[in-house]
């Protein structure tokens, strides 16, 4: 899995990118690209992702897209010490969860929310911080460094 944090210039290039792949010229067409992905700008206070299950063959989508469903449940923020943590949960982007959240397989690709209080915003500038996954059928955590930390800063601050 990995998990792309999201800001207005990600985003900004995402529809460029999209634009420039699919030949996308009208304003109507470019329209519609800013109105898919402008949600996925967090607001102040929030962070933004997109959580890519890196699945490379068919047998591998087959086997783990059932296992996985809710996953975009199962992302959490973990701000501090290990066994003196707080965590903050994902929240899945509701119009991406209203269209792909089925109960018996996931999509490979989801988009995140992660909502923190001033409080939080501060101990996660002080105090180490993980991305993690705890799914019944994956878990997996990782720390944060400094400089993605730093970034992500940047960005639930603006």
């Amino acid at each position: 899995m990995t998990i792309v944090f999201e800001n207005r210039d990600t985003i900004r290039f995402q529809i460029q990118e999209m634009a420039r792949a699919e030949k996308i010229l009208t304003d109507d067409a470019i329209q519609t690209e800013l109105d898919i992905y402008n949600p996925l700008i967090p607001e102040r206070g929030a962070l933004a992702a997109t959580l890519f299950i890196e699945l490379t063959s068919k047998d591998e989508l087959v086997e783990w897209l059932p296992k996985l469903v809710g996953i975009e449940r199962s992302i959490e923020l973990r701000i501090g010490e290990p066994g003196h943590e707080e965590i903050v949960k994902a929240r899945p982007d509701a119009e991406h969860e209203r269209q792909l959240t089925r109960e018996t397989i996931t999509a490979s690709v989801h988009y995140i929310h992660f909502e923190l209080t001033a409080a939080q915003v501060e101990r996660f500038a002080a105090e180490p911080a993980r991305v993690a996954v705890a799914h019944a059928n994956y878990a997996y955590a990782t720390e944060l460094d400094d400089t993605s930390k730093q970034s992500l800063l940047e960005d639930v601050r603006d």
